[in-house]
């Protein structure tokens, strides 16, 4: 079986892979992803036992048990690159062994959930309601980059996509990713579901003008109004197409909920973000565990 040379898959001298500094052992099969690493904390103080802790650069991990089931918390830091890391590390210490530098005969299949803070592009989700990630449609080009793309893409959302907004030619191709359905199932009841629009900056990827002026400045504008039979994209973040379409192609199980912080609609901020975020977190374990 071929080997996975060094420079391709970078370990530790204790054979854990780099930037997560993690072994298969140090990871459940069910897996919470956060942008920020202090969050790291904020869910795992609901474990009654938390068995392992370690942290590298942005990448903070706790393992640990909620529910009578072992749950791994692991931060990730803002963006497509970050999750193009922590996914493709997340698989490589599951499924390749580190001692023969080759594929695992038996592979295993993470569910990954992504809990983070976003903005509504549709006025009727309130401010602190949850949003539960139908799709990722990817403005940010990382899955494009990667071989069999198409495959796992829902190609007639992003042709409508393209067509309704005018893309300009120089942007990336806006892939979308299909969420797990078993995932999806377990989140469903009591939030809004629609598709997240993940994008590569905070700024103007988002359609926010400082000094610079957007390229698109009516971006959010032709968000809000895309509509493609039941599809309609209900909010913006920075992370969730990557993390649908990697973990498609490597056969994990994804879906990103998160709770939204501001309508960039009626122009509201929440007035308690540590409550919203407590809030999405509790009702998160719960479903996950179930």
């Amino acid at each position: 079986m071929a080997q996975f040379p060094e420079t391709e898959l970078i370990l530790t001298k204790e054979n854990r892979v780099y930037h997560i500094n993690l072994k298969a052992e140090d990871i459940a099969d069910d897996v919470i992803v956060v942008g920020d690493q202090h969050r790291v904390a904020q869910i795992s103080k609901f474990f009654s036992k938390i068995e392992f802790k370690t942290e590298h650069r942005e990448f903070v991990t706790h393992t640990g048990i909620f529910n009578g089931k072992r749950v791994t918390v692991l931060s990730t830091g803002i963006g497509t690159d970050n999750i193009d890391i922590v996914v493709n590390e997340l698989d490589a210490a599951v499924n390749i062994n580190p001692e023969t530098r080759t594929l695992n005969p038996v592979l295993r299949s993470l569910n990954i959930v992504r809990l983070g803070t976003s903005g509504a592009l549709q006025a009727d989700i309130p401010v602190n309601g949850i949003v539960v990630s139908s799709h990722g449609l990817g403005l940010d080009g990382l899955l494009n980059f990667y071989a069999n793309w198409s495959k796992v893409c829902e190609n007639d959302i992003s042709e409508a996509f393209i067509q309704h907004t005018g893309w300009l030619p120089n942007l990336p191709y806006p892939y979308c990713v299909k969420a797990s359905d078993q995932l999806l199932s377990k989140f469903k009841e009591g939030t809004h579901i629609g598709i997240t629009a993940t994008a590569p900056g905070f700024y103007g990827p988002q359609g926010r003008q400082i000094r610079l002026k957007a390229a698109m400045p009516d971006l959010n504008e032709l968000l809000t109004d895309f509509r493609l039979g039941n599809h309609r994209i209900t909010n913006f973040e920075m992370e969730t197409s990557a993390l649908y379409g990697l973990g498609k192609l490597l056969n994990h199980h994804c879906l990103t909920a998160c709770v939204i912080i501001a309508n960039r609609v009626r122009k509201e901020f929440t007035s308690d973000y540590a409550k919203s975020v407590e809030i999405l977190i509790e009702e998160s374990l719960q479903r996950l565990t179930a």
